[in-house]
């Protein structure tokens, strides 16, 4: 297959493209600017200058492959509802191309802010309560006839060169001296290693399967305040306890996010994707590779 990925010099999209070369596809890499389209060149993949404003690229990127891998997004998360808008709006135009095909469209979710189901973010759990709107809408294209699937990634998805989530929670905690949690600590996080996460993604857009839902799942569940244990052991800083109006004060734009219960569980995706994660989980790569 001829796979279009956005994001594809990203620290996701970046994995996603060596994984699909590795199994035999050709791939076209969405970048933005000159540095990321070296990256993409050097990975083996053809390069469609563009960014995920620019509609009418969006357009030809898909209207060139066989399929779509779209792990872009601006990670301005002090703007996130615009960037919600222009991911939906990606979305849909990447989407409306392949309408009448049965080419897929595999796009990456989130799952803070779903809700449990008897503890765990199951695939059945509804996307009502999720701030991002790429589920919703791609499951709106599944519904209109367009083969589109949905990644949904943990709160972590973690390797070195990370720069999400708990990067910025190490970053706070060296800023303010101190490495909170918030409240009792009791909500838990579910993470996968990235490798992992992109054999998931080559296998959706191998498999297919319109209207699918996978939870892309390698840690279940890890207590929050673990996590904070372990950064203030590593830089050897107080752990504490933060609520109210401390805990914006220390998490600054992430305190929307640290107090989600984002516990999961992926069986049906490992049944339906014949997947399984084999690398190391968070604490141990935190351990080796994030201090």
């Amino acid at each position: 297959m001829n796979i279009f990925v956005t994001g594809a010099s990203g620290f996701i999209g970046s994995a996603v493209v060596k994984e699909l070369i590795r199994a035999g596809h050709q791939v076209i890499g969405l970048a933005r600017s000159e540095a990321s389209a070296k990256i993409i060149r050097d990975a083996g993949a053809s390069v469609l200058l563009g960014t995920l404003e620019d509609l009418e690229i969006l357009k030809q990127g898909a209207s060139q492959a066989d399929g779509i891998i779209h792990t872009a997004f601006i990670h301005d998360f002090t703007q996130y509802k615009k960037a919600g808008e222009v991911d939906k709006t990606a979305i849909q135009t990447m989407g409306n191309v392949l309408a009448g095909t049965n080419k897929p469209l595999v796009v990456t979710s989130g799952m803070l802010g779903l809700t449990p189901i008897n503890g765990f973010i199951t695939e059945e759990s509804p996307v009502g309560n999720s701030p991002r709107p790429s589920e919703a809408t791609t499951l709106a294209l599944s519904e209109a006839g367009v083969h589109a699937s949905v990644v949904r990634l943990p709160p972590s998805v973690h390797d070195k060169g990370d720069k999400g989530f708990i990067p910025f929670i190490i970053a706070q905690a060296r800023k303010n001296g101190v490495s909170a949690y918030p409240e009792e600590g009791k909500n838990h996080w579910s993470a996968v290693h990235r490798l992992d996460a992109a054999k998931a993604y080559r296998l959706a857009v191998e498999k297919a399967a319109k209207g699918a839902v996978y939870n892309v799942v390698g840690d279940q569940s890890i207590e929050i305040k673990t996590i904070a244990t372990l950064i203030g052991k590593q830089l050897q800083l107080p752990v504490q306890s933060v609520s109210g109006e401390a805990i914006v004060t220390h998490f600054d734009w992430m305190s929307r996010f640290i107090t989600f219960e984002g516990a999961a569980i992926g069986s049906k995706t490992q049944e339906q994707l014949d997947w399984k994660p084999t690398h190391i989980g968070l604490l141990e790569d935190m351990q080796e590779n994030y201090f």
